[in-house]
């Protein structure tokens, strides 16, 4: 059997772990840099992630560690969110429509989901909307429901957890915060992926978007 690394020393190991993590594109997941390692303890590994978040965070870097979609990646910090936003704006990011907005926030909390569903809630054809959607990877097709006509069941990617800093969809606003989280994504669409700490806004905005159903609905 293969030695294990010899990277194994804590300080050469917060390096190599903080090199895996910026060189991923994706959250890298603590079991794989274990793996990577030669089936390293996932409490060394745990310890590096936070050795490394403190010197991030003792030498005043614009970047921290957060947790996303079950693995870890670096972020921007909130506080330099007005700069990064002017940056993406500079750069003609594309945003979404109000319609593309509101279909997305009724897949994440109603999903799995049929666009005659998602019709009946917004009221309007769906199917421009859900196009964009799935161009963007913010959402995905996940079968089809067993019923008279088999229409796709649409849900939310794995994009839509890294994009706006959910590590899972328990972390979702509950739904009386349904009007503030079509603002926020608004918002978010116009900027990278979330920042370590954002949070929601304190008071929703007037008025962009339909209630919410009751019970039944969302």
């Amino acid at each position: 059997m293969a030695k294990k690394h010899a990277t194994s020393e804590p300080d050469d190991l917060v390096s190599v772990v903080g090199a895996m993590i910026f060189a991923s594109d994706e959250p890298v997941h603590p079991k794989e840099i274990s793996s990577a390692l030669g089936g390293l303890e996932r409490q060394q590994i745990e310890e590096a992630i936070g050795t490394l978040q403190k010197r991030l965070e003792r030498h005043g870097f614009g970047l921290a560690l957060e947790r996303i979609a079950g693995g870890v990646r670096f972020a921007t910090r909130p506080e330099l969110a007005p700069w990064l936003r002017q940056f993406f704006q500079q750069r003609n990011q594309t945003r979404l429509s109000l319609a593309a907005l509101e279909t997305l926030a009724i897949v994440a909390y109603r999903q799995p989901v049929t666009a005659p569903e998602i019709q009946a809630i917004r009221g309007k054809d769906p199917g421009a909307a859900l196009k964009g959607l799935l161009d963007k990877k913010l959402v995905r097709c996940l079968g089809r429901k067993k019923v008279v006509g088999s229409p796709l069941l649409y849900g939310t990617e794995k994009e839509f957890l890294m994009h706006f800093g959910l590590d899972n969809l328990d972390d979702l606003p509950s739904i009386e915060d349904f009007d503030q989280f079509v603002e926020l994504l608004d918002a978010r669409l116009e900027t990278p992926p979330a920042s370590a700490g954002e949070t929601l806004p304190e008071s929703p905005p007037a008025g962009a978007v339909p209630e919410p159903p009751g019970p039944s609905g969302i």
